[in-house]
């Protein structure tokens, strides 16, 4: 048994770096640039593409009910031009349960530990941060939760060159509470929520990520490689699946009764973007679905003429 057990991590093991690693690079994703100032997306807001997001969502009745009732929140980075990149949101600073979204900042945490030697990177880690993300395990995440703590994930999150959780800006990204049913809660100082986000900090989770800038550019490159090629086909990734098969996607779901959210960085030759959408509705996972392709025609709409061309 233990060493079917073994064999099976050293496999998944290879796995992992012969098929997410090897790409990035050619791909075009800047995380090897880890040195480079990247200015807050909160300076990068472009009025036409916050514009064209509103009126598209909104012109969904139900969406604009959800919207002003501050219970659909959308935030949208579009990265085809890394020299003028744009940033659009919707209820960015509003924080909400995320259910299992905040399992990025385990990752972010664990990968930190790593780096400065509190957590040792062995098979059983490395597989668990795997198993966290791509089939968003619990047991998993509350393993990793439990090697690392809640101040470590705190410190990491608080930590001015992340600010991922930023009391000046409606809070962020929050894990206070292990993905079971046992153990101390520990809510966020802003609204009390145990497992929470805003789209706002998601959405800088993914620009720093995709810049090599969260913990140092071969950490960001190995949380990609852990985010690639999710095992969940819902939400993004079933409508991804059929409309840009040909696109590498990065991402982090979760749903829990009517709480739904995804979180993605879309990476294909016609289509270039982070997205990131929380939803408090029973529908919530078809609207995320719908949610890709309105999406999508506002970039289509907001395209320059050289990208058109």
């Amino acid at each position: 048994m233990h060493i079917k057990k073994y064999l099976g991590i050293l496999i998944f093991t290879l796995f992992a770096m012969t098929n997410f690693g090897q790409s990035l690079v050619e791909l075009g994703i800047p995380c090897t640039d880890s040195h480079e100032e990247l200015k807050p997306l909160r300076e990068l807001v472009d009025n036409d593409l916050q514009a064209q997001l509103m009126v598209q969502l909104k012109a969904n009745r139900k969406w604009r009910k959800l919207i002003d009732n501050k219970k659909m929140s959308v935030g949208l980075v579009d990265l085809r031009d890394l020299e003028n990149v744009k940033f659009a949101q919707i209820n960015g600073s509003n924080m909400v349960y995320a259910a299992s979204l905040p399992k990025i900042a385990v990752l972010l945490a664990s990968m930190d530990a790593i780096e400065k030697g509190e957590l040792q990177e062995t098979a059983e880690v490395k597989k668990d941060m795997r198993l966290m993300i791509a089939k968003s395990n619990n047991q998993a995440t509350t393993r990793m939760i439990d090697r690392i703590g809640f101040d470590k994930i705190k410190s990491v999150l608080m930590d001015p060159k992340y600010e991922l959780y930023d009391e000046n800006h409606g809070g962020g990204l929050w894990v206070g509470k292990r993905y079971a049913a046992a153990g101390k809660r520990l809510p966020d100082p802003m609204n009390g929520l145990s497992h929470g986000a805003t789209v706002e900090q998601v959405s800088r989770f993914y620009y720093l990520l995709a810049h090599g800038q969260l913990v140092c550019s071969d950490r960001s490159q190995q949380m990609l490689n852990i985010m690639a090629d999710p095992k969940l086909h819902h939400k993004f990734v079933n409508t991804l699946d059929r409309i840009a098969p040909e696109a590498r996607v990065f991402r982090k779901s979760g749903s829990w009764r009517d709480f739904h959210s995804d979180s993605a960085l879309v990476w294909g030759p016609d289509r270039k973007y982070i997205l990131v959408a929380l939803l408090e509705d029973s529908e919530g996972e078809s609207i995320i679905r719908k949610l890709v392709l309105d999406v999508e025609k506002v970039l289509d709409n907001t395209c320059d003429d050289t990208s058109k061309s």
